[in-house]
């Protein structure tokens, strides 16, 4: 994991410039990765992010 990639993607997040799957891949990290990573740091994820996580992992098992 690229420290600065990842320190960039937490900061953009957290400004609300980039989506949370964009910051996810620019950290190199799934999207469930990331939201522990912002978690981990007391950055707030949006309730709407989150949820499209929850969904899409749901749509992935499902296959």
């Amino acid at each position: 994991m690229a420290t600065n990639g990842l320190s960039s993607a937490l900061t953009l997040y957290g400004a609300r410039t980039l989506t949370l799957s964009q910051a996810a891949a620019q950290a190199g990290l799934s999207e469930d990765e990331f939201i522990r990573q912002l978690e981990r740091r007391g950055i707030d994820v949006t309730e709407s992010e989150r949820a499209a996580v929850s969904a899409s992992d749901r749509t992935a098992r499902a296959d």
